[in-house]
């Protein structure tokens, strides 16, 4: 190879690079300034767009698969109480709450206050043994199933 292919080589490399480099940081700079605000508000059909995302409101849930859960406080802290809400979605009735998998549990003590299919109620105790992260939180309504997550952190020292 001559000196001079060389140095052409080289040459191109390096404004290659250059370019590359100005392209990812126009797109950074366009990022940021979408972050903060400095870009012209979004044309009216995106609403249309996200509303097309999401299934119509008549579709459901497979069948067994339709109770919905909610834990209350989500995150909450190892050692904490928590409540979970919900509905059955068409089963019978609340028969048992599951936090976390076998092996594994997050929640103890378990006590279903009230199984009323239409809006259930039971509460927890957050097991110490589990650390920041995020675990499943299972309702069995007697034919209809839900889960939700939950979100476990330790709490900042001295609070």
């Amino acid at each position: 190879m001559s000196v001079k292919s060389s140095i052409l080589r080289r040459g191109r490399l390096v404004a290659g690079t250059a370019l590359a480099a100005a392209a990812i940081a126009g797109g950074t700079i366009g990022v940021a300034a979408a972050a903060t605000g400095d870009r012209p508000a979004a044309p009216a059909a995106a609403p249309v767009a996200a509303a097309a995302a999401q299934p119509p409101a008549a579709e459901q849930p497979p069948e067994g698969a339709r109770a919905t859960v909610k834990v209350d406080p989500n995150p909450a802290a190892p050692g904490g109480d928590v409540t979970i809400t919900g509905n059955c979605g068409g089963g019978k009735g609340l028969k048992k709450v599951i936090g976390g998998y076998p092996g594994h549990q997050v929640l103890k003590e378990v006590k279903i206050v009230d199984a009323n299919p239409d809006a259930f109620k039971a509460t927890a105790k957050l097991t110490t043994k589990i650390g920041n992260g995020v675990g499943p939180v299972m309702v069995d309504c007697d034919g209809e199933a839900g889960v939700t997550l939950l979100v476990t952190h330790t709490p900042p020292a001295g609070e």
